[in-house]
């Protein structure tokens, strides 16, 4: 067996979930040296997903076995494992579950949902507590700025080739996904767009969270209707601009028969 984790993170500091080849400090690297330093022997840490430099998340999945081989050989429990993993890890990363897995199990292909959040802040004037961890909106939107976006979002839903939605330069040949939910809500200065999908592709959730503010804001806004053109044209050009990374969160992953319930 080997162990299924899960962790949250701040990705401020970090080039990113995974190593760079380049170097820097990454939140994979990070979990390498905490394994290492905790079981005493090099370990594989495969993730759920990638991230961007600057993108957090709030349940993030990794696969932890020992190098060379497919399960974790070791005494400590999985009660134990999140205390025992975080205490080797900095205060911006932390392991808050684990579970035992089978040695084929794969954190990423076995992933049947994940749920990502994009965070605006809406006030003239920013807020520190809200620096890297939020798009700050400083001009005035629409009166009916989150109907209007909920209007647009609404139109992700379903199953769709979303290649206006997909980075430019992405190797992606199949871009169908299919968006089970998607929609924004406000609280106080802060709204936010959350979209749950059988998968995502390269800065799709970006490329969404900007397409949606161009319907709230300049003298003329995209109308929120035109969404289904967008996604048709299946050219990246025709949606909005890639939102900043810094508000984006990977909030949630569903696995089969609900593995960390």
């Amino acid at each position: 067996m080997k162990m299924l984790i899960c962790c949250s993170f701040d990705g401020s500091n970090y080039h990113g979930y995974q190593v760079q080849r380049g170097g820097g400090v990454t939140v994979q690297s990070e979990l390498n040296r905490a394994a290492r330093e905790l079981f005493g022997y090099e370990c594989d840490i495969v993730g759920c997903s990638r991230t961007d430099a600057g993108v957090h998340a709030r349940m993030f999945c990794a696969a932890i076995s020992k190098r060379g081989r497919s399960d974790l050989p070791t005494a400590l429990p999985p009660t134990k494992l999140p205390r025992a993993l975080s205490a080797h890890l900095p205060e911006d990363i932390c392991v808050y579950n684990a579970v035992e897995v089978e040695d084929e199990f794969h954190p990423r292909y076995a992933v049947i949902a994940k749920e990502y959040e994009y965070r605006y802040f809406v006030r003239e004037v920013r807020d520190p507590f809200e620096s890297n961890r939020s798009w700050h909106m400083p001009l005035p939107l629409h009166p009916d700025a989150v109907v209007k976006m909920n209007r647009a979002a609404a139109h992700f839903c379903g199953k769709h080739d979303f290649t206006s939605f997909m980075a430019q330069g992405s190797k992606i040949v199949d871009a169908t996904r299919t968006v089970y939910q998607a929609g924004v809500t406000q609280e106080g200065n802060v709204m936010t767009f959350r979209v749950c999908a059988d998968g995502f592709l390269y800065h799709m959730v970006r490329i969404m969270a900007g397409t949606l503010i161009e319907c709230v804001t300049g003298q003329a806004p995209r109308d929120p209707d035109s969404i289904p053109a967008v996604i048709a044209a299946h050219d990246r050009a025709s949606a909005g601009r890639t939102a900043p990374a810094h508000g984006l969160y990977l909030n949630r992953v569903e696995y089969p028969n609900h593995i960390f319930l």
